[in-house]
């Protein structure tokens, strides 16, 4: 037996689709509650309108009964025979020795009050123990006279213009009054207009019309309106995108939109101009840090070398040696991480084919593995993405001996998954390896920055880079960068 699972629908992503939506289940909501008020109203006044109509009829009946019984019993016959010859009244009366059965229809909320309203009316006029019968009846088990005939079997000028109204087939009122013993007034008769069918009318075509142009106008003009408002920051989003990537030119954004929106962007050039003072102002930091640094460690290793004492100078040279191993990694740090390129289509298929073409076979031992393919081009920096994933491969060959290299392409993200079989991270240290100059094992050779340094430039694409221990021994590290910039 196959197993369903419910699915979440899907939500649209963008603004104006998400507005678009609330916006219509809005108009749904209120239009429905609108409607259904309006129409409970409506139904309430027909009802009313009906059970008068209704009240109306029963005292036409009364009257018909009242002048019956004011006719001699020999009279009454030849009375209802002229009538018919003259072409009928609005009812079909006849006088039968007893009362005819005939299947009365399922009774609805406005059948009942019709009956309701005409027993009570007869029977308020011609006293409470009167013996009457009211039902309504199809025109198809409608009966007439002592014999039981159907309506197709009379003359069409007796009953047919007063009992039925093509191409509708309303229901027939049918009352039975007992006027004496053995003799029963048989009186049948339609419903005025428009209350013939008796039928619940829904919402009218109007009506339907009328919300649906209104709900389409409402659509339009917010879709315009919020079109409208999202181009602003649309434009601000791309150029957030660029700055986070590290272009050096990024144009100042184009102040529109509503007040709010613009102030957004009037911020957002201003951040801007910080930043990239900021930025120029540290690389301009650096590199006199750099020239101002190693003239003084120079000379002092060229001092140390006039030493006599062999154990003090090698106490100044480890010295030395640990300062200046310090300051590399500083700026090996600030120059790996801050690559001014510019953001280009990169065949990330071919970036790896280069990094890990020295460990395949025959030299390398094919010490590396790979597995997918990427499926286009990526935007990115070239040469900050190659030394961000040659960072992650060196750091699986150091701590083991394979490296097996998982390529994820999705529609919306680049996924790399770099797994090593050496012995791991601790799980509480696997965010502190991505802190510069912290090593596992002291005896590794390198500054301790590769990590760190391949996060950074994960981040300046709007990615990241996330450590997990693999069931078994070994370390897996996920490179994910998102294609918003494809």
């Amino acid at each position: 037996m196959a197993i369903k699972y419910w699915r979440r629908p899907r939500v649209p992503r963008s603004l104006l689709g998400r507005m678009l939506l609330l916006t219509l289940i809005a108009i749904l909501l209120a239009q429905t509650l609108s409607s259904v008020i309006w129409l409970s109203q409506l139904r309430a006044t027909q009802l009313q309108g009906l059970v008068t109509s209704a009240r109306s009829l029963a005292h036409s009946m009364n009257a018909t009964v009242t002048y019956m019984k004011s006719l001699p019993l020999a009279y009454r016959p030849l009375v209802l025979d002229q009538m018919r010859s003259m072409g009928g009244t609005r009812f079909v009366v006849s006088l039968n020795e007893r009362p005819l059965d005939m299947r009365a229809l399922p009774l609805t909320q406005r059948k009942q009050a019709v009956l309701e309203a005409v027993d009570q009316v007869l029977r308020q006029s011609l006293g409470p123990a009167v013996d009457l019968s009211v039902k309504f009846v199809s025109p198809q088990d409608l009966r007439i006279f002592n014999a039981g005939l159907t309506l197709d079997e009379l003359p069409r000028s007796w009953a047919h213009f007063a009992l039925t109204l093509e191409p509708v087939n309303p229901p027939v009122l049918v009352t039975q009054i007992q006027m004496s013993p053995g003799e029963w007034l048989y009186i049948a008769s339609l419903l005025p207009q428009p209350y013939t069918s008796l039928e619940e009318e829904g919402l009218p075509a109007m009506q339907l019309w009328f919300i649906a142009l209104s709900s389409g106008f409402l659509l339009l003009s917010i879709g315009v309106l919020v079109h409208w408002q999202s181009r602003p920051l649309k434009r601000l989003a791309r150029a957030a995108r660029d700055l986070s990537l590290g272009e050096e030119q990024v144009e100042p954004v184009e102040i529109g939109g509503g007040s709010e929106v613009a102030e957004v962007g009037r911020a957002f050039n201003t951040m801007r101009v910080r930043i990239s003072r900021y930025l120029t102002e540290r690389s301009q930091l650096f590199s006199a840090i750099s020239h101002d640094l190693r003239t003084p460690i120079t000379r002092l290793r060229l001092r140390v070398e006039l030493l006599e004492d062999e154990a003090l100078q090698h106490k100044f040279g480890r010295d030395l040696d640990e300062l200046e191993l310090l300051v590399k990694g500083a700026l090996q740090c600030v120059k790996d991480t801050d690559i001014h390129e510019n953001i280009e289509p990169v065949n990330l298929n071919l970036l790896l084919e280069c990094l890990i073409e020295p460990y395949l076979l025959p030299h390398g031992n094919g010490r590396v593995t790979v597995t997918g393919r990427a499926s286009r081009p990526f935007s990115g920096k070239p040469l900050a993405l190659r030394r961000c994933m040659g960072n992650l491969i060196d750091n699986a060959l150091k701590y083991g001996k394979h490296a097996h290299l998982v390529i994820e392409d999705h529609a919306h993200a680049f996924v790399l998954h770099v797994d090593d079989d050496g012995p791991g991270v601790p799980e509480q240290r696997l965010e502190q390896v991505f802190e510069p100059h912290f090593r596992l094992s002291g005896h590794q050779q390198g500054y301790g920055l590769g990590l760190g340094i391949a996060r950074n430039i994960a981040h300046s694409h709007g990615g990241e880079v996330s450590l997990q221990n693999v069931r078994g021994g070994g370390l897996r590290v996920t490179l994910s960068v998102p294609r918003t910039a494809d």
